[in-house]
């Protein structure tokens, strides 16, 4: 079948295995000192190995590869807990590692963040005050699991949006997680990644802020699409804003 996999440049490769460690189902392997795709029936096409490759190797291509087989993703992980919970390391530093991985590495940039923002919902912002409590935001390095997505109200907004629309922090991104992206320039399609943060994690709502322009329709489609996909009962709501900064819906 033709899908989306991951592809590794042998040249960009450093050998650091920051990918092998990021990917939970196993599907990256070091060979001779590089990363390599060893098992494409386990690579399920998301990517939270991107973001922790400090060079840039690794990218998404489609073409034909063999269909995601979870069953098989979920036979290895339990392989390897039982092999490790066997071994002879402490449990204290099977946790330190497990915590590690968790945590992320490579480009600090994209190293998965929470900002605490302790405040009265009831007080007023400072508009020179962010609200951010995530990072990475951008829906391509963006991981599928993470603590912050437990109970959130998740915002997915285009990438313009933020700057057209004066407020945006105050009256959008405060006490919500936010994703961005930008469904032409990044000629990605998110609906499955959506799909995987929405059933993976206890989503409460979902906003959805985009430009008044056609393409940035792609994104709202997208979302929709993943909480359909989904299975879960989301409410959910769009909000657009026009080029000259103001909300038309």
């Amino acid at each position: 079948m033709v899908r989306r996999v991951i592809e590794i440049d042998e040249e960009k490769c450093n050998g650091c295995g920051l990918c092998a460690k990021a990917c939970h189902e196993g599907a990256i392997d070091m060979v001779n000192g590089k990363a390599k795709l060893m098992r494409e029936h386990f690579c399920d096409g998301l990517g939270d190995c991107l973001p922790n490759c400090p060079t840039g190797a690794i990218t998404f291509v489609t073409k034909e590869a063999p269909e995601y087989d979870e069953a098989a993703v979920k036979t290895a992980q339990a392989e390897k807990l039982a092999a490790e919970q066997k071994s002879e390391k402490p449990q204290e530093e099977i946790q330190k590692r497990l915590h590690a991985l968790h945590q992320g590495g490579g480009c600090p940039g994209s190293k998965m963040r929470m900002m605490n923002r302790e405040q009265s919902p009831a007080a007023p912002v400072s508009a020179q005050q962010s609200q951010l409590v995530n990072w990475p935001v951008q829906l391509k390095l963006a991981p599928v699991r993470a603590p912050y997505f437990d109970g959130s109200r998740l915002l997915i907004a285009a990438d313009c949006t933020a700057y057209a629309y004066a407020s945006f922090h105050q009256d959008f991104i405060r006490g919500r997680v936010a994703l961005i992206g930008c469904p032409k320039l990044d000629s990605t399609d998110y609906s499955e990644k959506l799909t995987a943060i929405i059933r993976e994690n206890n989503i409460k709502e979902v906003t959805i802020v985009r430009m008044e322009v056609p393409c940035c329709g792609g994104l709202q489609r997208m979302a929709q699409q993943a909480i359909q996909q989904s299975g879960k009962f989301i409410p959910w709501q769009v909000r657009v804003i026009s080029i000259d900064g103001e909300i038309v819906e």
